[in-house]
């Protein structure tokens, strides 16, 4: 064993052992799409005065938030997104009725009079002053407190007894926080009032400092949706009448720096500084959730094992090593989920199992050129063939991971909601399938490889002798590029098919898209489609489109809906089906779904310039431009089948799309690479000769990595259910076309440009005079050798 074979050996174990350290000990966060709830985001609008901005929407939020907790939902998380958006998660939260109806309630900031203590605990005696420097200050005993008057709890959770409220929150002009050096005081937070409401406040606090210090009299209370923020006493040196004038109130008590901020934004954002509205809210029963992961679970495992099966039957002895290396990966992949706090999202889910499918591609790219060294040059040793099998792999195996990932980051940083957890996953799927390739299994092949048994066997080994497609190939040398523009004739005979479609039967675009409502309902009765359709009219919602889905469950989307409009649509169901469950609900209001449609729009416009950008700095510019006109064909010719079909273009079925994208443009990366290495080592060969032997050489790996995704997408397609089944049929025409696209649209594409193009074919690999190994040679040769050779 060599010793970076030792190194791989060990780095491989330690990581393997820190993500099954972390998968045993921690736990995923599952999004509300897996777990049930509802996911609110709300809007944030300009007033005539004031502007939706950073500052007045972290305002809100936090108001919001007292407003949420008051609610008892467990664990709720609000968060902001972008400079004007609220996003708020409600875990197990079915009926959004309630919440939407707290959010959408204007705040209630008010300042109140304390009366004594509340009427639902024991009045304690309030301590006589030992004396007082005010003489109109009185000390008689407080009188018992009207059992009308409101009773709130303090800071510390002592009932109070609350006068009628002296002014509100609008008349606050200012409140900051900040730390008092000078008097000791630390931090406080200080008041000011607009004109009429500094006056109302100077008086309240001029009557609470009529009674003694210590007497919750002497108190004002300052209250949030009925909640007591804060109950500060009037100073002590405040005189009986006097009152605390306007920009003169501090408020002291020992608050941290954080408590005083929270306090002072509460006090100044009382009352909603701008209004907000619900551009979109989605509910997700439990059982979808947990139905999805099952599912999800059950494919995983199924086309792992099929993979696994595959690769073990086409590559033997390596092959079961390289599928040792994909459940390594599996777990690496799902530590580093854990580890990151990534939030699991049903496309992310869906992700993660896409990932198990693509993660031999690396491993079939360089046991495939392994396997031409060996039959180049039968007597080297199986080691020798192992390691510039990963040497000239590389070059693929980087781009062809790069342009997936770009396509993740797209994902990620366009796409919106549970898309983005899909671009996360799919990012951390190809960097750990480059550490299970580049350093998993290839330790464990090499450690093989230096055995005497595996290396005498050439048939065990699986990389000795070529494949069997190989093989034929070789034996017909079809002549595909002969007569080359008759594939890019067929290539646009399919996208007139496509566009026929999408003209002809036009685009379902999903209520993401183009706004309104989607409800899914299960019904304990079977109701048939018209039996539903004439209920809900009847009920008058005429208009609304009434489907099947799922095992018999019933969808229904309408224009607008409000929450108590979806209540009647529910009950007038439950009428004909006996018990009915929501199952899934999605709102999506018209202004987000315009921006959501003008956003899809965008990611696939600035996916088409990535990696065209990404592709004519690696390649000939006519390899970029070919690679980019056949997946363009790639996304036309899906989006054409789901229009002929009739199935549903929302976010999911976007995400699927950039993924076709970086799975087309990965075929074509492969293709041209090994286009580059041959033409480069035989420049005078025709190039139409030279695209022949690179798609005969690549089809093996082709055809092998499509069969991995392929086996992980079908069980998708079959288990996955409503919710992940367009998904992997959308992934399932773009592999398809994919394929097809990368040896029949953009090679012959690229020979029609290099007819018209005068550049001179690329440099032969590693011969060029500035390349590291040319320098090599030349430190080596001797400085009276001139290199001539005989």
């Amino acid at each position: 064993m060599t010793r970076a074979t030792a190194v791989r050996a060990v780095l491989a174990v330690a990581v393997l052992l820190a993500s099954v350290f972390i998968t045993l000990t921690m736990s995923p966060r599952l999004g509300l799409d897996l777990q049930g709830g509802t996911r609110i985001v709300l809007q944030a609008r300009d007033t005539a005065t004031v502007e939706a901005d950073r500052e007045t929407t972290d305002r809100t939020l936090e108001v919001l938030r007292q407003r949420i907790d008051s609610l008892g939902v467990s664990e709720p998380t609000l968060t902001r997104s972008g400079e004007d958006r609220i996003i708020v998660e409600l875990p197990d939260v079915q009926d959004p009725r309630q919440a939407a109806e707290v959010i959408g309630r204007t705040a209630q900031l008010t300042f109140h009079a304390v009366e004594g203590p509340g009427t639902d605990q024991p009045e304690e005696k309030t301590p006589a002053p030992e004396s007082t420097t005010d003489p109109e200050s009185t000390t008689e005993p407080a009188p018992a407190p009207d059992p009308d008057r409101l009773s709130l709890p303090d800071e510390q959770g002592r009932l109070l007894a609350l006068g009628e409220p002296r002014l509100s929150g609008a008349g606050v002009e200012d409140a900051t926080a900040a730390f008092d050096a000078q008097g000791g005081a630390g931090w406080t937070v200080s008041l000011e009032f607009r004109k009429g409401a500094g006056q109302d406040w100077q008086k309240l606090t001029g009557e609470a400092a009529c009674h003694p210090a210590g007497d919750d009299r002497r108190r004002v209370a300052i209250v949030l949706d009925e909640k007591v923020i804060s109950s500060p006493q009037v100073d002590p040196s405040v005189g009986c009448r006097a009152g605390l004038p306007s920009g003169a109130t501090q408020i002291t008590g020992s608050f941290s720096a954080d408590e005083a901020r929270d306090l002072a934004l509460l006090i100044k954002g009382g009352a909603l500084p701008v209004p907000v509205e619900i551009v979109e809210q989605r509910t997700v029963g439990p059982t979808l959730g947990a139905a999805a992961i099952d599912a999800s679970a059950q494919a995983a495992l199924i086309g792992a094992a099929a993979t696994a099966l595959f690769i073990t039957v086409v590559y033997r002895l390596f092959g079961a090593l390289a599928a040792v290396a994909l459940g390594a990966y599996g777990v690496i992949s799902y530590a580093a989920l854990l580890a990151l706090g990534v939030t699991l999202t049903l496309p992310g889910l869906a992700g993660f199992v896409l990932a198990i499918g693509m993660a031999v591609d690396a491993n079939v790219l360089v046991f495939e050129r392994a396997r031409e060294e060996c039959a180049d040059r039968p007597t080297r040793s199986l080691r020798s063939a192992l390691t510039t099998g990963f040497r000239k792999a590389w070059s693929a195996v980087a781009d062809s991971n790069a342009t997936t990932l770009i396509a993740a980051g797209l994902l990620f940083f366009l796409g919106s909601g549970p898309v983005k957890g899909f671009g996360v996953t799919l990012a951390i799927g190809v960097v750990a399938s480059m550490f299970s390739a580049l350093v998993i299994a290839r330790a464990l092949t090499e450690i093989a490889a230096n055995s005497r048994f595996v290396s005498d066997y050439r048939g065990v080994n699986g990389i000795g002798r070529p494949g069997a497609v190989r093989t034929w190939l070789v034996r017909k040398d079809p002549k595909l590029f002969r007569k080359s523009a008759r594939w890019l004739v067929v290539s646009a005979a399919l996208v007139v098919v496509a566009v026929a479609g999408i003209v002809v039967r036009g685009v379902d675009l999903g209520v993401e898209f183009t706004g309104g409502r989607l409800v899914e309902y299960s019904t304990s009765r079977p109701v048939d489609v018209e039996t539903a359709r004439d209920s809900i009219a009847a009920a008058g919602f005429g208009d609304a489109e009434v489907t099947t889905a799922g095992d018999g469950d019933l969808s229904v989307r309408t224009g607008k809906l409000d929450n108590d409009g979806e209540h009647a649509l529910r009950a007038a169901l439950a009428e004909e089906g006996g018990e009915t469950t929501k199952v899934r609900d999605e709102l999506i209001g018209p202004s987000l779904g315009d921006e959501l449609r003008r956003n899809a729009l965008i990611a696939l416009g600035v996916a088409v310039a990535v990696q065209l950008a990404y592709l004519a700095v690696r390649f000939r510019w006519t390899f970029a431009v070919a690679s980019v006109v056949a997946m363009v064909h790639d996304v036309i010719l899906v989006v054409g089948a789901f229009a002929w079909l009739g199935r549903p273009v929302d976010g999911i079925f976007l995400a699927a799309l950039l993924t076709v994208i970086g799975y087309s443009v990965n075929d074509s990366v492969v293709v041209f690479d090994r286009v580059r290495e041959l033409w480069g080592a035989n420049r005078r060969t025709p190039l139409d000769t030279i695209a022949r032997r690179a798609v005969l050489q690549t089809v093996p790996r082709t055809v092998n990595t499509g069969m991995g995704a392929l086996f992980i997408l079908a069980a998708l397609a079959v288990l996955g259910g409503d919710s992940l089944a367009d998904f992997a049929l959308a992934l399932l025409i773009g592999i398809v076309v994919g394929t097809w696209s990368s040896v029949f649209t953009a090679v012959p594409g690229a020979l029609a440009l290099e007819r018209s193009a005068k550049a001179p074919p690329p440099p032969a690999p590693g011969k060029g005079k500035g390349t590291p190994r040319a320098k090599a040679r030349a430190a080596r040769r001797d400085p009276l050798d001139n290199g001539a050779r005989v």
